[in-house]
């Protein structure tokens, strides 16, 4: 004999692992840590200041009258 299926619960359950196969697409495409976004931002505030320390200024005799 066959077994009995609800189909609304059948229904719900697809959807459920539906979504949680793309949440976990979305989290292995999104997802980072805490430590891994501040060390991001670290690095990019010390490029940042690399950067500024390297710029020349303009000066007198660099503002192009001399």
């Amino acid at each position: 004999m066959a077994e009995i299926v609800n189909l609304r619960q059948a229904r719900k359950r697809r959807a459920r692992a539906d979504q949680a196969a793309v949440a976990a697409a979305n989290r292995a495409l999104h997802g980072r840590t805490a430590a891994e976004r501040d060390r991001d931002r670290q690095e990019a505030e010390r490029a940042r200041r690399t950067l500024d320390g390297a710029q020349l200024s303009a000066g007198p005799e660099r503002d192009g009258q001399g």
